[in-house]
């Protein structure tokens, strides 16, 4: 029998997809939206693929691409990167994996805040490194006294995540002044900073460790395009990091996939100067409303929701069935399929929520919660 180096099997949303699709439920499990990118988008998409950029471009991306997202860092946040300080990557997930693999050794510990994104941990299991699993607070939140307390002198890297999947829940500045704290405290250790939901905030305002003196000069910022253009199955993401952790990243990346598609570089290099991301963040707001009102009829409590295009609801008053079941449950009998929320955390701590997406149309969302408000 081969050695098993990743514990886990098919990731819960492949799972849940499938199970969607078997049963004709709606699909509110993934997190894809279902309506059309930006016509513009199309647009510049089709004269990219009718022109001559059909080869590799430059492995750290199309220099146009990383110019375009220098101007949208500085136009939305102030930030000041320089192009060599940005990565185009095949995904946000690629993005991290390089990072990971680049920075972290064998027997270093990696703090991963729970419960968390299931990308995040295989890499630093491949890489030979130790996962330390701290629980965020039960509002979704940094547990400051916990992180500190797991920090310690082997510790290599915390990976952060806000805004944050699957709660939704954004960090305060208050919580960055801790990171900043936490690393004077540490001088060796790294952030990874998990921003892809960056442009889709509601009640606050996302704050990015860019804007952070002390965090900028040690924090790898992850994005994704798939989120902000809502283009999920491009796969094309991008990170920024300090130089001499860009050095390091790019040793792996050259490696990893080299260069990233050349067409939709291009596409996107050339409509990023119109790019507006209140547009989004206004139509994902009125998703976000509309699903929630349309819930209010329903059992289900909707937890707090500062950012990112999930819902996470509450079903102690319908069922004491844990999560991973009534999901199953949700989806073959009710007819909507959604993640549970142990799956995110290392203990599979089981708090009876469930994470819903609102990146559909409204149809889409009524039907969902017609059916909803119907248990």
């Amino acid at each position: 029998m081969l050695p098993q180096k990743i514990p886990n099997g098919p990731s819960i949303f492949s799972v849940m997809s499938q199970l969607a699709n078997q049963y004709g439920a709606i699909n509110l499990a993934q997190g894809f939206p279902n309506f059309p990118i930006d016509e513009r988008l199309q647009e510049a998409v089709a004269k990219a693929a009718r022109g001559s950029g059909h080869q590799y471009v430059h492995y750290q991306g199309l220099p146009a691409l990383r110019e375009a997202i220098q101007e949208l860092i500085f136009r939305n946040g102030g930030s000041k990167v320089t192009t060599h300080q940005i990565l185009i990557t095949a995904g946000a997930t690629q993005a991290i994996f390089s990072a990971i693999q680049a920075l972290v050794s064998k027997g270093d510990e990696v703090v991963v805040l729970d419960p968390c994104y299931d990308c995040y941990e295989t890499p630093i299991l491949l890489i030979g490194a130790n996962p330390v699993h701290v629980e965020l607070s039960g509002e979704f939140l940094p547990d400051w006294e916990a992180i500190n307390q797991a920090v310690n002198s082997n510790t290599k890297m915390i990976i952060i995540n806000t805004p944050h999947n699957p709660s939704g829940r954004v960090w305060s500045t208050s919580d960055f002044k801790e990171l900043e704290a936490l690393l004077l405290k540490h001088p060796n250790l790294l952030v990874l900073s998990d921003e892809v939901y960056e442009y889709l905030t509601y009640e606050c305002q996302h704050n990015s460790t860019r804007q952070f003196e002390v965090l900028n000069e040690r924090t790898v910022v992850v994005s994704s395009f798939g989120k902000s253009l809502q283009a999920t199955g491009w796969k094309i993401g991008y990170l920024t990091a300090p130089e001499a952790l860009m050095n390091e990243i790019l040793r792996v990346h050259q490696f990893l996939v080299f260069s990233v598609n050349s067409v939709m570089q291009n596409a996107i290099a050339s409509y990023l100067p119109s790019f507006n991301p209140e547009t989004i963040r206004s139509e994902y707001h009125a998703r976000k409303t509309t699903f929630n009102e349309a819930l209010l009829l329903s059992r289900f409590r909707c937890l707090p929701c500062d950012g990112t295009y999930f819902q996470t609801v509450d079903y102690t008053s319908i069922s004491t069935t844990n999560d991973v079941d009534f999901c199953h449950w949700l989806t073959v009998e009710k007819g909507v399929a959604a993640i549970p929320l142990s799956v995110f955390y290392d203990s599979k701590k089981d708090l009876k929520h469930i994470r819903l997406c609102f990146a559909k149309d409204d149809e889409t969302l009524i039907n969902a919660a017609s059916k909803l408000c119907k248990i």
